[in-house]
């Protein structure tokens, strides 16, 4: 019995000695699945910097950001991203990488940022970016790319963003991009290369939301008329790929690397260049005007039918059927673009692409569309009706003041202040009329011992009959009222002739 105890004992022990260090001594799956020397945090897989030769054999399975850059990495293998179904972002910037190759990419179809800039790549082949359908950023400059072939992104439907400055490409072809359609793409940067001569054409007919991110700065671009006026009028259009980086617009005077020229601040290289030249290039926007709170709607009109029409709205919005995702834009069935409601947010440049098999290219369409609102209520009076009725009150005025007789209390009471007033004794009736007339003198009155003549007084009588010398003189009466003038009377005189105070009459 002693034994049996000792020996159920001695298992208890070795069993719970064993399951501690098991507990222990095994880490979580996560961190097993975390390769040598890298940092594993959640969804992130960060292996940066540590001199790696080749990618380690054991990923975390639910990686979706895998940045392997400052490494020396050489070459990558066929299918060694299958470990990795949920990866969205591969960072591979600043390695060794001299080629991609058929097949390194083929488990990747959730992948959205590629990152292979900074390494040695000299070509990209047609098979070597399959597999990325999901693709919206790829990044490519600063390598040593020389060619790219016809159909290099031919599988790149969902890019938007694609980034080949500072390689040493002499050519690209703007009339497919390389198997690259133009629908989603946004950005196309390949500035600091060495493209000397560009289709013009095949420049100009690039949809207007891609002409704003083509950015071809810092270039040996040749000093061509119709190159210089097509780009000249994107600048005035302010398309910032063109007026952010004017400065670094160069062309070969001389068609000598050494002969560089900023044309677009010394254009006395192309003073001899005709505009038109450059006339037909571009198809021309057409303008359109729209009242807030109507209805609007686009055609897509091409010269050919187009087997798919796609939109852009002036908020780079891509409008495909049904619409715009606020649901104030529609995409009918025709192709064409409806608004019902017009607000000021639809103001700007829609832009109309077309595709199809008969189209020569992808045709493009441009409409300005502006937006007003409507004024409020007229005012009920406006300006000319309120000076019209200001004029003929001010009319009205003047005829009652001509034409209406005076009123009675007015008078009787002018005659009432008249006899009131104490007149001082007058020397002559003569004088008197001078005190009571309009005087203009600049004589003081306070000074009697200047002659009367200095006086000059003007009084306006129209005599009943001429007198002697043609002259008149005043019968006043002692009770002449100044109230009722009629009451002067005119006598002739050959006295007046001779009366002191004539000469002050005129």
């Amino acid at each position: 019995m002693a034994r049996l105890v000792v020996s159920g004992a001695l298992l208890c022990i070795l069993h719970v000695g064993l399951g501690t260090s098991e507990s222990g001594g095994f880490l979580p799956p996560a961190l097993h699945d975390c390769p040598y020397k890298c940092v594993c945090a959640a969804d992130l897989l960060n292996c940066a910097g540590l001199g790696l030769q080749d990618v380690p054999v054991d990923l975390l399975v639910t990686a979706e950001d895998l940045d392997l850059s400052h490494n020396a990495i050489r070459r990558l293998h066929p299918g060694w991203l299958a470990p990795l179904p949920r990866l969205r972002s591969l960072h591979l910037s600043y390695n060794e990488l001299h080629a991609l190759g058929r097949g390194v990419f083929t488990n990747a179809s959730g992948l959205r940022l590629l990152d292979l800039s900074s390494n040695a790549l000299r070509a990209l082949g047609r098979h070597d970016l399959d597999g990325l359908e999901a693709l919206e950023l790829l990044l490519l400059f600063n390598n040593r790319l020389t060619r790219l072939d016809d159909h290099a992104f031919h599988g790149l439907r969902a890019l938007r963003r694609l980034y080949l400055g500072c390689n040493q490409l002499a050519f690209f072809s703007f009339s497919h991009l390389h198997g690259l359609g133009t629908t989603r793409l946004r950005i196309l940067d390949l500035s600091s290369n060495q493209l000397g001569n560009i289709s013009v054409p095949e420049l100009a007919a690039l949809p207007a939301f891609l002409k704003n991110g083509v950015y071809l700065h810092n270039n040996p671009l040749a000093c061509d008329c119709r190159l210089y006026h097509l780009l000249r009028r994107w600048q005035q259009r302010g398309l910032s790929a063109v007026r952010d980086f004017a400065r670094e617009y160069t062309c070969l005077a001389f068609n000598v690397p050494e002969s560089r020229v900023r044309f677009f601040e010394h254009s006395r290289i192309f003073e001899n260049c005709s505009a038109a030249l450059a006339a037909g290039l571009e198809r021309p926007e057409e303008q359109l005007h729209a009242q807030a709170g109507r209805s609007l709607r686009l055609y897509c009109n091409t010269s050919a039918p187009a087997v798919r029409i796609a939109w852009v709205s002036p908020q780079h919005e891509l409008l495909m059927a049904p619409g715009s995702s606020d649901g104030s834009i529609t995409v009918l069935t025709d192709g064409s673009l409806a608004i019902s409601n017009v607000q000021q947010q639809h103001a700007g440049l829609f832009v109309c692409l077309a595709m199809g098999p008969h189209l020569h290219h992808n045709q493009t369409l441009e409409y300005n569309v502006s937006v007003h609102f409507s004024r409020g209520e007229p005012e009920t009076f406006n300006t000319g009706f309120t000076t019209l009725l200001g004029c003929a009150v001010g009319l009205v005025l003047v005829l009652v003041y001509l034409f209406a007789p005076p009123c009675r209390g007015c008078c009787l009471c002018c005659r009432q202040a008249c006899r009131s007033r104490h007149w001082p004794g007058r020397t002559s009736p003569l004088q008197e009329l001078s005190a009571q007339s309009s005087v203009l003198s600049t004589t003081p009155s306070d000074a009697p011992s200047r002659k009367a003549s200095v006086h000059k007084h003007v009084v306006f009588l129209e005599p009943g009959r001429r007198g002697l010398n043609g002259r008149v003189q005043l019968a006043v009466a002692e009770d002449f009222d100044l109230c009722n003038p009629a009451d002067l009377q005119l006598k002739a005189s050959s006295e007046s002739a001779s009366s002191p105070g004539s000469e002050g009459l005129i």
